[in-house]
């Protein structure tokens, strides 16, 4: 995930030369942590402008060739082995600090024991402000700590409580980036991962406006989706899996029921549908898959910005010695070149308001972005509670 003041760099996540990092840990059982792979191998040269393009070079295995055509993210909590798959940035979060409690010992204690010895915490005199205010602490100086490991971005998790309150989000945002600057963290090798509701769209777009990079996620509808790329944010992250599972197990959702009934797998066919909105309208910005499943899913995502991959899929990718001839064809699925012959329907290219974006919400979208947000909120919580336990910290 390289992204500028401004306009994008060649890569969302790579800025051009400051700091960003990435970590390591294996925790409670949060959410992975989103780690961006380095590629330690030649790229491969592909077509860019045709969907029907194939490799025209050898490569020694299918991840050689899968990184030709999207950058591969590694989607783990553990950073043992930095060799086979070497981060370029990563996703700092609750889930992330939970399991950096979890650890009798990490490089990053120094970073929360910092947080929690913060004399402007101390004084605070309501408990859940001196919290909330430990919290926002702990994600700043663990990210600055990262960001001089890794040379691609860190994005920054803001609080999912205020997913309805854009100017709760802004003012967050705000105060994150105020906490970076304390501690010498570049603007540019931020993001500041939003929520997609409509209030955290709208915060994006305020805030991209002031030239603050944004990560939209939790997107389950084309309507998130579109608004999104309306709202200028420099990454829009689709959750495949996610959706798929949700249709294997229910019925109701139109969105969902057009794809199926075109054959189509409703995860796969919102991440084609949303790049092809983005490049035929000229919109800037990035999209990233999440909950990738299987191998077949990355072939299919070919040509996207960026595919977030667990790391059994990555090994997978890596260990299967493969040319053009064998296997898989490693065929472009995405580009801007097939997104100008993509139809439109007039009701999908209207300018998206709160009220449309709120009728266009299908069953799917509604009940995966609430479980997204109960989750995150929870284990901002148990953060919470965790650092109201430790604190304060030793030798303070």
């Amino acid at each position: 995930m390289a992204v500028f003041l401004l306009s994008f760099s060649p890569s969302l996540l790579v800025p051009p030369s400051p700091k960003v990092g990435r970590w390591n840990s294996s925790i409670l059982s949060p959410p992975a942590l989103v780690l961006h792979l380095k590629r330690s191998i030649p790229r491969v040269n592909a077509a860019a402008g045709n969907a029907s393009s194939a490799l025209d070079s050898d490569f020694s295995n299918e991840l050689d060739a899968v990184s030709s055509f999207s950058e591969l993210v590694p989607d783990t909590v553990v950073f043992d082995d930095f060799e086979r798959f070497p981060p370029t940035a990563a996703t700092v979060s609750s889930s992330f600090l939970l399991g950096l409690c979890s650890l009798p010992d990490t490089k990053f204690k120094n970073a929360i024991e910092t947080a929690l010895a913060d004399s402007e915490c101390y004084e605070k005199k309501n408990p859940s402000e001196r919290e909330s205010c430990f919290f926002n602490k702990a994600l700043v100086h663990v990210g600055a700590d990262l960001a001089k490991l890794v040379p691609g971005r860190v994005s920054t998790e803001v609080d999912a409580r205020l997913a309805y309150d854009t100017t709760g989000i802004i003012q967050r945002v705000h105060e994150l980036l105020k906490l970076y600057n304390e501690v010498e963290v570049s603007s540019q090798c931020l993001l500041f991962k939003i929520p997609s509701t409509w209030q955290g769209i709208e915060a994006s777009r305020l805030l991209e406006s002031e030239g603050i990079q944004t990560h939209l996620t939790f997107v389950y509808s084309f309507s998130q989706a579109a608004a999104a790329a309306q709202a200028g944010a420099s990454v829009i992250q689709i959750f495949v899996g996610r959706i798929r599972d949700w249709a294997r197990n229910h019925s109701g959702d139109p969105e969902i029921e057009a794809a199926s009934k075109n054959g189509e797998d409703p995860g796969l066919a919102l991440v084609k549908k949303t790049y092809n909105y983005i490049h035929k309208y000229g919109h800037e910005s990035k999209l990233m898959a999440a909950a990738v499943r299987n191998k077949q899913d990355v072939f299919s995502l070919l040509g996207i910005d960026y595919i977030i991959a667990p790391l059994k899929i990555l090994q997978s990718l890596k260990e299967s010695v493969t040319y053009p001839q064998e296997k898989y064809s490693y065929v472009r699925k995405l580009s801007p070149g097939s997104a100008k012959m993509y139809d439109f329907t007039e009701e999908e290219l209207i300018k998206w308001d709160q009220m449309s974006f709120a009728s266009a919400m299908g069953p799917a979208s509604e009940e995966l972005l609430a479980a997204g947000l109960e989750g995150y909120a929870n284990q901002t919580r148990r953060l919470e509670e965790l650092f109201a336990k430790i604190w304060p910290p030793p030798n303070v």
